[in-house]
């Protein structure tokens, strides 16, 4: 393992403005930063992404890639707006119902996510919409039915990875059936595990046999399974993901400022647990002074506890990240928006 895998690879972090901080850039470049996570307060016009996201990369040491992450999901989640696509939300995709459309919204989408130097999509929601009082899920998933949520979600991941831009299910084991949103309190699912097997994990089954890059946990507590700790943080959750579905991909926490487990948990206790319940991958997207307390506990760990989640990122990196050529159009010129036949496709969900 190259002396650039240090244990910071494990972290994604995000920043405020439309260019690298130089504590952001100092980070990465150490290799103490494996990935940014861009939010719309880091979104201007395609000129300045282009350029924020090769400067992030350039940073980079030789070896370890930088690894750009987005939220591009369609419906209300989506930091790239006009000029960029405007997508449906996932439960528009759901209810047309037709597979190979949903391929093709993933295919159009991650032409436009790699044309700027984004190499995960912290999407599609796989989570089955099955409360509908849901705050946080709603139409951000493909429906309220398991299979259908299952088949979507294949077609979607097959097609975006095809395309060159890895995809993430979320939420691990299951946000669909929560009354509360885990941004600002702690969920409760009080569901057994046969009633987990029979809604809640049928879509991740259909992603990790589709070959999903990665995977999201949630800051939702299932006391049948685990009475004190959220499944982010929680080694008997996790179990079902790593063991039950023999998944060895990426896991990456949801962002840890969340107050569903940031309200709750020291650092120290976060990073153990994260690293306890044998997840990959840690998400601070905004504070400072969080990442740093973060990245202070990773660089603590035991190697131990770091090899496997290192070996995965390494991974994960070598088939995603970095900065590729710009794309082009059958003419020879560089793709840029708007993209007018992934316009039209869109405007086919209206």
């Amino acid at each position: 393992m190259s002396s650039k895998w240090q244990p910071g690879q494990l972290l994604f972090a995000g920043f405020e403005g439309l260019e690298p901080p130089e504590d952001i850039a100092r980070l990465i470049a150490a290799g103490r930063i494996g990935g940014i996570v861009l939010f719309a307060r880091n979104i201007g016009d395609p000129e300045q992404v282009r350029n924020l996201n090769a400067a992030l990369h350039a940073c980079a040491p030789e070896g370890a890639p930088l690894l750009i992450a987005i939220d591009q999901e369609g419906g209300r989640v989506q930091r790239l707006l006009d000029p960029w696509t405007q997508w449906p939300p996932m439960q528009r995709l759901g209810e047309t119902d037709d597979p190979e459309l949903t391929a093709a919204v993933a295919r159009a989408l991650a032409v436009e996510l790699s044309d700027l130097g984004i190499g995960l999509d912290f999407a599609p929601c796989v989570d089955v919409d099955t409360n509908p009082a849901n705050p946080i899920i709603g139409d951000r998933s493909f429906g309220s039915e398991p299979t259908r949520v299952a088949v979507h979600a294949a077609h979607f991941i097959r097609a975006m990875q095809e395309a060159g831009v890895a995809s993430c299910a979320k939420h691990f084991p299951g946000h669909g059936d929560t009354a509360c949103d885990s941004h600002f309190e702690l969920p409760r699912l009080d569901h057994d595990l046969a009633r987990l097997r029979a809604v809640e994990l049928l879509p991740f089954i259909s992603a990790i046999e589709t070959g999903v890059a990665s995977i999201m946990t949630a800051h939702v507590l299932l006391p049948a399974l685990d009475a004190k700790r959220p499944a982010t943080l929680s080694p008997d959750v996790m179990a079902i993901l790593r063991d039950e579905l023999a998944y060895d991909g990426v896991v990456f926490s949801d962002d840890l400022e969340m107050k569903a487990v940031a309200d709750h948990h020291s650092p120290k206790a976060m990073v153990d647990g994260c690293l306890e319940a044998d997840l990959d991958s840690l998400l601070v997207c905004s504070d400072p002074g969080l990442r740093e307390e973060v990245l202070r506990q990773l660089e603590r760990a035991p190697d131990a506890k770091l090899e496997n989640p290192l070996r995965r990122m390494i991974d994960l990196k070598r088939r995603y990240a970095g900065l590729r050529e710009s794309l082009e159009n059958a003419d020879g010129k560089p793709l840029a928006p708007p993209y007018a036949e992934h316009r039209a496709l869109a405007d086919r969900f209206a």
